[in-house]
């Protein structure tokens, strides 16, 4: 079993979803394990029903979002799953603050936690996983600017490892872009939008579809911070095969 013994792990929209199984499954792996999100209910909930999560609630979009948790704790791995609901319309019945609410929450957390890992630095040999989306291989266009958005944390992903080797900081960057899970909040969500959309049922919608369930994206996660040498720079995503890398 992979072992996060004496590993500093934090998880910026830790408090449910993916997010929430990342944290349960880094804690039984063994790591110290800081949650963060904005909403302070979910996360006394977490607190409460994962014997060992730690948390900390406050706005990762803000500048000073990173100062404060690596203040609180400084992570050896770290997770970036925080990101906002896509507003579900075809483009042309979008506005642009609905088109543009994922480069404003999703690639703004992305970029203000990159730039202080490298800037702060964090610790030699410590991992930085940016959850992306299979949307932003696939496109997606009933969810706006989200799939640009999680195509743009992949880049992201990549330019801070060419920093990091750059600047010979001895970090690690990785992007991870998991299929639609149904069993999520956001999955539910997007299955339905979808749906919807094509006028069919969301039985018939999941059938034509092939995603991985949510706990083998939780091991994923586990699996690239646990061979970051692998895993420096790369996208991926889960498939039946596990984790396979791809093109940027």
């Amino acid at each position: 079993m992979l072992s996060l013994k004496a590993k500093n792990v934090v998880v910026i929209g830790g408090s449910r979803g993916l997010g929430r199984r990342i944290v349960e499954t880094a804690i039984h792996h063994g790591g110290r394990v800081l949650a963060v999100a904005r909403q302070e209910e979910p996360l006394r909930q977490l607190a409460k029903e994962v014997s060992g999560a730690e948390v900390l609630p406050l706005d990762a979009t803000d500048e000073s979002a990173p100062s404060k948790v690596f203040d609180v704790l400084q992570p050896d791995i770290l997770v970036l799953c925080a990101g906002a609901f896509p507003h579900a319309a075809p483009l042309h019945e979008q506005s642009w603050p609905e088109f543009a609410i994922n480069w404003e929450t999703d690639v703004k957390i992305a970029f203000h936690f990159c730039k202080a890992g490298l800037t702060r630095p964090l610790p030699v040999g410590a991992s930085v996983i940016l959850i992306s989306s299979g949307a932003a291989l696939a496109g997606s266009p009933l969810s706006g600017g989200y799939a640009g958005a999680k195509r743009t944390q992949m880049f992201i992903a990549n330019y801070s490892q060419k920093e990091s080797d750059r600047l010979g900081l001895g970090l690690r960057f990785a992007a991870l872009a998991p299929q639609i899970m149904p069993d999520t909040e956001l999955g539910q969500y997007a299955v339905a939008g979808y749906s919807r959309y094509l006028g069919i049922s969301e039985a018939d919608f999941m059938e034509g579809m092939e995603s991985p369930p949510s706990s083998d994206v939780a091991a994923a996660v586990i699996e690239l911070a646990a061979n970051p040498e692998q895993s420096r720079g790369k996208a991926f995503v889960v498939s039946g095969k596990g984790l396979e890398a791809v093109s940027l």
